[in-house]
């Protein structure tokens, strides 16, 4: 692929002919632009509270509702199921009504379903509104590559760095505050989970505009031309991707999901063991900027893949060994693998050259990704509970590590979705 610096220079150019020659854009189109990086940074922030702040609060849910446990385990598979069901749609419904309109409606549907499920009164209903919410992340997880890819193609890396610092920023802040702010709030559950809706009611108030404003996107010539639809599943890359996206997702959940009853298993304190967890969320704040912007200069993204991958298996290898006494360092290496995540959006903007490339690429391998990453956490506990320790768990998270890394290097190969879907 072209360096984000040469893809510079040829947006520039086409710009500056959309724009009539060499005149600079109109305060008009400066100002949109600019309330897009807004419109990103806010949907991006409200991707992941619906889940993280759940999961600070589930057993006081589980007391509230009535909730078995069998339901609440269900509840941990819920997010990826509805993120590889619902994502599909996202590209037939950007094409019929633009992607603004449609990340606006996920923004919407998030904002809804927040402030439902609290007060929903069963375990029903409970569940019915958090798929709304998370069928609004599904489509807004796909189409964000779309809008970056369309209206920053020459800033591809930064733009999804910012994006993916800010996911990080909401999936920590809303596993580290929600406690907290329920008890500043009366120890109510149903307003711990609620005030989570006002953050999402912010975002959609800049793509209510955006969706208004679809005839003024920026010409480039992905959309200067009609652009058909793609047999993406024709493609090796499509494919690498998807479980690379699918492996990468299988790892961070069995992070997130049982890091910190290793820790407490070894004879970390609950606390510690929290704040362990916390520093390994944190990593993907700076690195979710760096790594993209890195990914983006480079013609093969193979050697980041690599990367991450040996910190993730120095980070297993050190649960394996010494849990407890080097706690920190296998939080930070495990927090540091994880930013795989970034780099599979990255890739996805860099494998395909138009926005219908990009849409279908970013659904198919999301998608197919999400339904892949589903059994990993349950598998993990199946192993926990019957063998009675963490050899068997980590083990399999150390097979799982090695098809990641093949995968990641198959798909950062310099090539397109487009070239291979026509063959």
């Amino acid at each position: 692929m072209a360096s984000e610096e040469t893809l510079t220079a040829k947006s520039t150019a086409i710009r500056s002919s959309a724009h009539g020659g060499g005149e600079s854009p109109t305060p008009t189109r400066a100002w949109t632009t600019r309330l897009v990086v807004l419109g990103i940074m806010l949907a991006a922030v409200n991707l992941r509270p619906a889940i993280t702040s759940l999961g600070a609060l589930l057993e006081e849910v589980r007391d509230g509702l009535g909730m078995s446990g069998s339901v609440a385990g269900l509840l941990t598979s819920v997010p990826p199921l509805c993120f590889a069901l619902f994502g599909v749609m996202a590209p037939r419904l950007a094409r019929r009504f633009g992607p603004g309109a449609v990340v606006c409606a996920g923004m919407a549907a998030i904002t809804a379903g927040l402030l439902i499920r609290p007060y929903a009164g069963s375990t029903a209903g409970f569940l019915a509104a958090s798929a709304l919410a998370l069928m609004g992340i599904a489509v807004s997880n796909v189409l964000m590559p779309v809008i970056v890819k369309r209206w920053f193609p020459d800033r591809v890396g930064s733009m999804t760095g910012l994006y993916s610092m800010a996911l990080a920023i909401g999936t920590s802040a809303a596993a580290a505050v929600t406690v907290p702010m329920t008890d500043a709030l009366g120890g109510s559950w149903q307003s711990g989970l609620a005030v989570w809706a006002g953050l999402a009611a912010a975002a959609v108030l800049p793509w209510i505009r955006l969706a208004r404003q679809r005839g003024t996107e920026p010409v480039t010539e992905a959309h200067a031309r009609v652009e058909p639809a793609l047999r993406i599943t024709r493609s090796r890359t499509a494919w690498a991707l998807a479980v690379f996206f699918g492996l990468q997702a299988t790892a961070a959940y069995i992070t997130m999901g049982w890091m910190a009853q290793i820790f407490r298993d070894a004879g970390v304190p609950a606390g510690t063991a929290g704040l362990l967890l916390a520093v390994t969320m944190v990593m993907g704040v700076p690195l979710a900027f760096v790594i993209p912007r890195m990914a983006t200069r480079l013609p093969h993204q193979g050697p980041i893949v690599v990367v991450l991958g040996i910190c993730g298996l120095a980070g297993y290898a050190g649960l394996y060994t010494a849990p407890a006494g080097g706690a920190w360092a296998w939080a930070v290496l495990l927090g540091v693998s994880n930013c795989a995540f970034p780099l599979a959006l990255t890739m996805v903007g860099m494998r395909a050259r138009t926005g219908v490339g990009v849409a279908q690429l970013s659904a198919f391998a999301q998608s197919t990704g999400y339904l892949i990453s589903i059994p990993g956490p349950l598998l993990v506990g199946v192993l926990y509970q019957h063998s009675g320790g963490w050899g068997l768990p980590i083990a399999l998270m150390t097979c799982l590590m090695i098809p990641q890394m093949v995968v990641g290097v198959l798909a950062g190969r310099d090539r397109t979705v487009e070239d291979e879907a026509a063959r």
